[in-house]
């Protein structure tokens, strides 16, 4: 009988071994993926840089979420036949006093602005919807807003290559499609913005971002 306990308490405890050293070689559980990192912006021109006065964090009843890209135009030729000396920077330093002292808006309407030389200036903080003088409800839009007035100027090579850019950069980071880029007068009925010739180009423009998000 002690021959037989001791048999068996062997087997048991080479079992238990066993057990034990298949549990030891489990492979651990694995860390989950690092986060993704943010794609690179195009060259921008921050507000501090343009002489403009940065917006505190917004109001909680001023944020959203980017659902969509809306494109703009200034709605006034450029340059102006009474500043042919102007600069966008200056335009730009006016744009945000009447938008905060005469509109009592937050900050300039739109998130950014191209000028004709292709150069991309922050101008509202994306994290807070932007404003409108028309009916259309712009939460949840980035505005994108390219300086001139296209029902009677064309937008320069550089400021469409320049919106091409910044296009598909905001559609990356906040990962939407080519479809969720549109205009103005899309979601108004109260404005030809943005204009003939610049509206004529959104079919390009999606186009040209459709292949580069793929």
């Amino acid at each position: 009988m002690t021959r037989i306990l001791a048999s068996t308490l062997t087997a048991l405890t080479a079992s238990l071994a066993l057990l034990m050293s298949g549990c030891a070689s489990l492979a651990p559980t694995s860390a989950p993926p690092p986060p993704q990192p943010q794609p690179p912006s195009p060259p921008i021109v921050a507000v501090d840089a343009w002489g403009g006065q940065s917006l505190a964090v917004p109001a909680p009843e001023l944020t959203h979420r980017i659902r969509r890209i809306t494109v703009h135009h200034q709605g006034e030729v450029w340059p102006a036949a009474q500043r042919p000396d102007d600069t966008p920077t200056a335009y730009l330093q006016r744009l945000q006093s009447w938008s905060r002292l005469s509109k009592r808006w937050t900050d300039i309407p739109y998130h950014y602005v191209i000028a004709p030389d292709g150069r991309i200036y922050a101008t509202r903080d994306p994290a807070a919807r932007g404003d409108t003088n028309t009916e259309y409800d712009p939460s949840g839009h980035a505005l994108v807003m390219l300086m001139g007035n296209f029902e009677v100027q064309e937008p320069t090579a550089a400021q469409l290559g320049a919106a091409t850019e910044l296009l598909v950069w905001l559609a990356r980071q906040h990962g939407l499609t080519a479809d969720a880029i549109a205009s103005h007068r899309d979601f108004s009925q109260q404005t030809v913005c943005p204009g003939r010739a610049l509206y004529a180009q959104l079919p390009a423009l999606r186009e040209a971002v459709r292949k580069r998000l793929h």
